[in-house]
Parts: structure tokens; sequence; C-alpha cells
């Protein structure tokens, strides 16, 4: 009888031991959970951030680059019309 209740015992403390293990397993998988989405959420707002700053500053570099363009394509061409005379 006395081995009857040890086994019960055995059993019943390994049994503790795994719904404790779940529990840890659990809670490791919150956390991580929660880190993921954290992470998630700040790289979505710098993402918008991003659209934002993009869509409102203007494009100065397309600007410079047609007065490049005008301007040297005059040059060139004046320069060529010099030479032939």
């Amino acid at each position: 009888m006395n081995k009857n209740k040890f086994d019960d015992l055995l059993a019943a403390s390994k049994l503790n031991e795994l719904l404790h293990k779940k529990e840890v397993e659990e809670k490791n998988k919150n956390t991580v959970l929660w880190v993921l989405a954290i992470i998630g959420a700040v790289a979505a707002v710098a993402a918008i951030a991003y659209a934002v700053y993009r869509y409102f500053t203007p494009d100065y570099l397309e600007d410079f680059e047609d007065d490049f363009d005008d301007d040297f394509d005059d040059d060139f061409f004046d320069d060529e019309d010099e030479e032939e005379k």
C-alpha cells in the first residue's frame, strides 16, 4: 500500500513539473510575441513617417538636372557653331 501511494505521489510530482514547464514555455512565447509586435509597430510607424517625408519634401534634384541639361545643351551647340565658322 505504501508503494502505491509513493507511485501516486511520484506521478503527481511529474505531472506538476510538466505543467510548470508548459507555463514557463507559454510565458516565454508571450514575451517573444510582444517583442516582435513592438518591433513591427515601430517599423510600421517609421515607414509611414518616411513615406510622409518623401511625399512632402520637394525634389530639388529634378529641377537642378533640368537646368543643367538646358545649360549644357546650349553651351555645347554654341561651341559647335563657333568651330564651324
